[in-house]
C-alpha cells in the first residue's frame, strides 16, 4: 500500500525518513551520518541566499553619493583603463538605462557603459535573474551608513525592497561591521531608526518566524575588526532580544580561535543563530574546496549540530581574472561538498560583486564583450564558451541539490553554453522557462491545518496545498496578475518516494475577471509517481490566454482530497 500523506508526515517527525524536513538533500550513507537541520525550513534554512552588494553608481544617476561609486578608484572621474576598480566586465544587453565610460569600445564596437545600482530597473533586473535561477534571497550589504554613503544605502535599501516584492525573493540587512568606529550604538541606533522598518515588507526574510539579521566581522583578527568578545556578544544578544534571528559572517578559523579569527571568541560565535564562516581567499581550486571540506566543514557542521545552530557555508563562483572558474567545476565541486556535509543554507559570494571578480550575475562571455585594451578577462578564459548567465544557472542546480530536487552528484549537471550559445541575444518577453504563477495570490475552496494555496506557488517542492477531507469537489486557483497567454501547467507533489503513486482528477478552466470561468481542459486523470519526480504536465490548448486559472479536483487515489506541492503555469 502506498504510504499515505499522514504516515508519510509521521515518520518525518519520528526520524525514520531519508530527507530532513527541510527538505535538505543530506550526507548519503557512504559520506556521513544522517544529521537533523536544527532549524525548519525557512527563508535562509534549506534556502539559497545570495550577497547583493547594490553598491554600484554612475555621475548622472542622481544618486546622492554622485560619483562612480565602487565602479572607478576615483570616483569623481568616470572609470577607465586607468581609473579602474573591477575584475570583470558586466554583460549590458539587458539594462535600459545606461552610462559612458572613459574606457575604449568593446571589442565587438559597441560603446563602454555600465549600470547604475541606484536605477530602480538595474534591481528589477537583477531581481528578475534572482527569480529565474533560483537564488530564494539576498543579503544586502550595509556597511557604516553614517558618512557620506548614508544616503545612497538607505536609498538602496527601499530599492531592494521594492524589487524583492515584485519579483517574489527575499531580502535581509546584512551589517558588515568592518571599520565601523562607533559600532556597538550606532548598528543598534540605525536597526531601531531606519533598517527595522523593512520588516513589515512580505519580502523580508523571516527564519523560525523572525526577521532575519546577518552581522559580517565580528571576531576577525584584523585592525579593522577590534572589538572584544564581550562587545561583539552584547550586539549579537541585542538584535536576539529586538525579537531577530542572527546569522554571524565569522572567520574560517572560528571554531579554533586561530588564523583569521581571534582567540577567545567561542562563547560569541555560538550566540548566534546561523554561522556563515567567510571563503574568499581560503579556495581557489576544486582541490582546496575537498581540502576545506574535510579540515573545516565537517567539524564546523558537526560544532553547530552540537550547539544547536545552523550552517551556511560560502559558495564562490571565483575570481575571474584569477582563472578560477574552470567553467563551472570549481562552484560546482563547493555545491557537492556543502550539501553532502550537511548544510542548512548555501550563501553565495557574491551576486553583483564586478570589483572582485566573484559574481553570479550576467557577465562578458568573451573578449567582443569588454573594452578594448582593458586587460579584462571573459567567461571563456580558459577555453570554454559559457553564456553570460551560465553562473546563474549553476547556482540553480545548485539549489536544486541542496533542496533534495536532485540527486547529489559530484558531476556538474549545468552545461556551460545554453542552448543556442553563448551569444544568444537576451529575451524581450519573459523565457519559457519563467514561471509566471510564482508568488502569485492564490485562493481556494478550503484548506485543512497549515495545507494553504499560498504553499503551492511558494517554490519550495515540500509544502504544499490540501483542500478539506473527503469533501469533493475543491479547487485551487492562482492570479497571474493580468491577462497572459499561457502554453502549460505543471503540477507536483512532494517529491520524496513515501508519497506514493496517485491519480487526482482534474479539471483546469481560465478567466480574465474571476467570476466568469471558462474549461481549458477536461476533467481528466493525471497520475503522480515519486519514479518520475510526482511532477505531471497539462499541455493547454494552443492559444490559451487568461488571468485566473483554476484547477477544480474531484477525485485522488492517494488521498480523500485534492493536492499540489506546485502549481507552476508557463507560457510555452
Amino acid at each position: 500500500m502506498p504510504m499515505s500523506r499522514r504516515t508519510f508526515m509521521a515518520s518525518v517527525l519520528g526520524g525514520t525518513a531519508v530527507m530532513a524536513v527541510t527538505g535538505t538533500q543530506l550526507l548519503r550513507a557512504a559520506d556521513a551520518a544522517v544529521v537533523p537541520a536544527a532549524s525548519p525550513a525557512g527563508d535562509v534554512v534549506g534556502k539559497i541566499t545570495v550577497g547583493y552588494q547594490g553598491w554600484f553608481a554612475c555621475i548622472g544617476d542622481g544618486a546622492p553619493i554622485n560619483g562612480w561609486w565602487h565602479w572607478s578608484q576615483n570616483w569623481s572621474q568616470a572609470p577607465s583603463t586607468s581609473n579602474n576598480a573591477i575584475k570583470a566586465w558586466p554583460d549590458m544587453r539587458e539594462y535600459t538605462h545606461v552610462y559612458q565610460t572613459g574606457y575604449a569600445n568593446l571589442n565587438n564596437g559597441q560603446p563602454a557603459t555600465l549600470f547604475s545600482s541606484y536605477d530602480q530597473q538595474t534591481v528589477d533586473t537583477h531581481f528578475l535573474w534572482m527569480q529565474q535561477n533560483g537564488c530564494d534571497t539576498a543579503a544586502l550589504q550595509r556597511f557604516n551608513p553614517n558618512s557620506s554613503e548614508g544616503p545612497t544605502r538607505d536609498a538602496m535599501a527601499a530599492k531592494v525592497r521594492s524589487s524583492a516584492e515584485t519579483y517574489g525573493r527575499k531580502f535581509y540587512i546584512m551589517y558588515d561591521a568592518t571599520g565601523w568606529t562607533n559600532m556597538q550604538s550606532e548598528m543598534k541606533a540605525d536597526w531601531t531608526n531606519k533598517m527595522s522598518a523593512h520588516t513589515a515588507s512580505s519580502a523580508y526574510a523571516r527564519q523560525n518566524g523572525k526577521p532575519v539579521v546577518c552581522i559580517w566581522g565580528f571576531g576577525f583578527n584584523d585592525a579593522n575588526h577590534p572589538w572584544d568578545a564581550a562587545t561583539c556578544l552584547d550586539v549579537i544578544n541585542w538584535f536576539k532580544g529586538q525579537g531577530c534571528y542572527v546569522i554571524g559572517g565569522v572567520p574560517r578559523e572560528w571554531r579554533t580561535g586561530t588564523g583569521g579569527s581571534r582567540a577567545g571568541y567561542l562563547g560569541t560565535y555560538h550566540a548566534f543563530n546561523m554561522i556563515s564562516p567567510w571563503m574568499v581567499g581560503a579556495i581557489g581550486t576544486a582541490a582546496d574546496s575537498d581540502s576545506v571540506y574535510q579540515n573545516i566543514n565537517v567539524p564546523d557542521q558537526a560544532d553547530c549540530n552540537a550547539n544547536g545552530i545552523d550552517y551556511q557555508p560560502c559558495v564562490l563562483p571565483g575570481d575571474v581574472s584569477g582563472n578560477q572558474r574552470a567553467h563551472g567545476d570549481f562552484m560546482w565541486r563547493q555545491f557537492y561538498n556543502m550539501v553532502r556535509v550537511g548544510a542548512q543554507g548555501i550563501y553565495i559570494s557574491m551576486f553583483d560583486e564586478y570589483g572582485e571578480g566573484n559574481q553570479i550575475a550576467k557577465t562578458a562571455e568573451t573578449q567582443a564583450g569588454v573594452p578594448a585594451g582593458s586587460g579584462l578577462l571573459a567567461l571563456d578564459a580558459d577555453g570554454t564558451a559559457c553564456s553570460s548567465d551560465y553562473y546563474l544557472r549553476l547556482t540553480a542546480d545548485g539549489g536544486r541539490m541542496l533542496k533534495g530536487q536532485i540527486a547529489l552528484t559530484a558531476t556538474r549537471p549545468t552545461s556551460p553554453t545554453a542552448a543556442g550559445g553563448p551569444t544568444t541575444p537576451p529575451p524581450t518577453t519573459p523565457p519559457p522557462s519563467t514561471d509566471l504563477a510564482l508568488h502569485q495570490p492564490t485562493s481556494e475552496s478550503s484548506h485543512t491545518q497549515v495545507y494553504s494555496s499560498g504553499n503551492a506557488v511558494d517554490g519550495d517542492p515540500n509544502t504544499y496545498w490540501e483542500s478539506a477531507n473527503n469533501a469533493f469537489p475543491q479547487w485551487l486557483q492562482v492570479d497571474l496578475g493580468s491577462t497572459r497567454a499561457v502554453g502549460r501547467i505543471v503540477l507536483t507533489l512532494p517529491p520524496a518516494t513515501a508519497w506514493g503513486t496517485r491519480t487526482q482528477t482534474i479539471t483546469v478552466s481560465g478567466s480574465t475577471d474571476g467570476s466568469s470561468f471558462a474549461t481549458l481542459l477536461g476533467s481528466a486523470g493525471y497520475t503522480f509517481n515519486p519514479a518520475t519526480g510526482n511532477t505531471v504536465t497539462a499541455t493547454l490548448p494552443s492559444g490559451s490566454s487568461t488571468r485566473y486559472l483554476r484547477l477544480t479536483f474531484t477525485a485522488n487515489t492517494g488521498w480523500p482530497a485534492g493536492q499540489a506541492s506546485g502549481f507552476q503555469v508557463y507560457a510555452s
